[in-house]
């Protein structure tokens, strides 16, 4: 992480200059703000910025939007909350943009949403996953928070439906860290799997910075669980799954999309990183167009193993410039308004046709997900087996 958070802080730095000289009072700006530096996630919030970056680009090359060129302002949250509410303020005091994509942490965006959402500005989240992002302000006459990501519930939803498939007799466990997104995902696992009518055969924990995880995984393997959902970010997993090998236990494992980050395999080993099986908005050999986009971030940004997080940026800004054009204003309250009414909009992962409405806010939903895992360490790949293959739209229990 060392030479990433070097490279970002010094390319952060480059492009705030750039802009301060180049952005013209007629433009049209739009925010980015993301962890680069500072945490596990900044490989995500990095990933993110390459995307909305090129998504700037093809927007101008387009002709701009309402006729005008689109300048996008760059900023590093640097992974805390303090941080991320001073950089909010400053994109939208300061610098005076139109809407605003980001951040990477669900933590930092639930500490500054209330901020935008006061002074009017449309935010399209592009990572981060904590479902009260887009509900807090669900009941206000415009809500002005919505979000191009996995939503932790959804992803949750495709895992289990893969689980109940794959497990022979139904002996599924859960796995996750004690923070509270690990908990969080306890909650919402043991609830989707009772909607299968499986209870989980075992339910353990383990501390984030937990280095050896057999004492929880033999109990999981005396329950008899052939199948296992981990919930937990990459450095646990990897833990996790180098604790299956010391045991001899190799059940069928699930795990989210927080995998994607290259700590996993670097933690894991190559190999080992194979038998984790993760949900995922896309992947760069899904299309055409997710393999462009590949490789036009991949030129910056070399060592990009999380590809959603660039997917899923670029389509947020496609998604807040057809709102402006058909909105025929930047004006928050218009462009909000216009995003719930979208339709045929082109991005990368799909094409969004009313992608939200009034009372709905999220732009992905579990039907657009699919099953990824890491191929000699260095690459996210589609994941597709007979079970997955007999996935239908009814086993995608919420």
């Amino acid at each position: 992480m060392t030479g990433i958070r070097q490279i970002a802080k010094a390319a952060a730095t480059a492009l705030t200059v750039a802009c301060a000289f180049t952005a013209q009072a007629q433009d049209i700006k739009i925010g980015y703000t993301a962890d680069q530096s500072g945490s596990g996630v900044a490989e995500l919030g990095i990933a993110g910025r390459w995307g909305f970056e090129a998504a700037i680009e093809d927007v101008n090359k387009a002709g701009g939007i309402l006729g005008k060129k689109v300048v996008g302002v760059i900023r590093d949250d640097q992974g805390t909350p303090p941080k991320a509410i001073q950089t909010v303020q400053e994109l939208l005091d300061s610098e005076k943009v139109q809407a605003l994509v980001g951040p990477a942490n669900s933590g930092n965006a639930l500490a500054w949403l209330h901020i935008p959402q006061q002074k009017k500005i449309p935010v399209v989240v592009p990572i981060g996953t904590a479902t009260e992002i887009t509900t807090r302000y669900a009941k206000e006459p415009q809500n002005y928070l919505f979000r191009v990501s996995m939503v932790d519930r959804e992803q949750v939803s495709l895992l289990a439906a893969y689980a109940v498939k794959a497990s022979k007799d139904k002996k599924i466990a859960v796995l996750a860290d004690s923070t509270g997104y690990g908990q969080g995902g306890i909650k919402d696992a043991t609830e989707v799997l009772a909607l299968h009518g499986v209870k989980p055969v075992a339910v353990e924990k383990y501390g984030p910075k937990d280095s050896d995880m057999t004492s929880q995984l033999n109990k999981i393997k005396a329950a008899g669980a052939d199948t296992v959902i981990i919930y937990g970010i990459a450095d646990g997993a990897a833990q996790v799954v180098r604790s299956m090998e010391k045991i001899n236990y190799m059940p069928t494992t699930l795990g989210t999309w927080g995998n994607l980050s290259s700590l996993f395999p670097k933690m894991a080993g190559p190999k080992l990183s194979e038998h984790l099986i993760m949900a995922a908005s896309t992947t760069e050999d899904t299309s055409d167009k997710t393999k462009s986009l590949g490789e036009r971030v991949r030129k910056n940004f070399p060592a990009l193993t999380c590809f959603p997080c660039a997917a899923q940026a670029y389509d947020s800004v496609m998604l807040l410039a057809a709102a402006m054009k058909q909105a025929n204003s930047t004006d928050g309250e218009k462009v909000a308004a216009a995003l719930e009414n979208v339709s045929g909009v082109q991005g990368v992962i799909k094409t969004y046709d009313k992608p939200f409405s009034k009372t709905m806010h999220e732009g992905l939903h579990v039907g657009d997900f699919y099953l990824a895992r890491w191929k000699n360490g260095t690459e996210v790949q589609r994941f597709e087996d007979p079970v997955y293959k007999s996935l239908t739209p009814a086993d995608l229990k919420q």
